[in-house]
């Protein structure tokens, strides 16, 4: 969960080309390099693919992210961050079509992905970092 100066938490909508839950909103994430820490690929991913600079501040936690349907289970640990640079690009209008601010109050929540809901939930539950 990436935010901004205005307290506004980044979202991406997952485009065709993504590996599942295509359309939904999510925190985005990614894939960990061999050797990198899981903080470093927060850091790595949110340049690669919105050309955001972004500070992790804590981990939220970790959550199982079963897909059946589509035959996936995903680890997924949860981190707050927040933007220290950049200006939000889609770089990868494949894998995300649509990208924004969006106030906690004012997420559409029943659009989140499964490991976005999980995040979201236990952010909640934990409050700030």
């Amino acid at each position: 969960m990436v935010f901004d100066h205005d307290g506004r938490v980044f979202l991406a909508r997952r485009g065709p080309a993504a590996r599942n839950e295509v359309g939904l909103w999510e925190f985005p994430g990614g894939m960990v390099d061999f050797g990198e820490t899981l903080a470093a690929a927060v850091v790595r991913e949110f340049d690669e693919e919105y050309g955001l600079v972004v500070e992790v501040t804590g981990l939220i936690g970790v959550s199982d992210h079963i897909l059946p349907a589509e035959g996936q289970h995903w680890v997924s640990p949860s981190y707050t961050a927040r933007q220290v640079g950049g200006i939000p690009t889609i770089r990868e209008p494949a894998k995300c079509t649509e990208i924004g601010w969006f106030r906690l109050d004012s997420l559409p929540e029943e659009q989140l992905t499964l490991a976005s809901r999980d995040t979201l939930s236990a952010y909640r539950k934990k409050g700030p970092a």
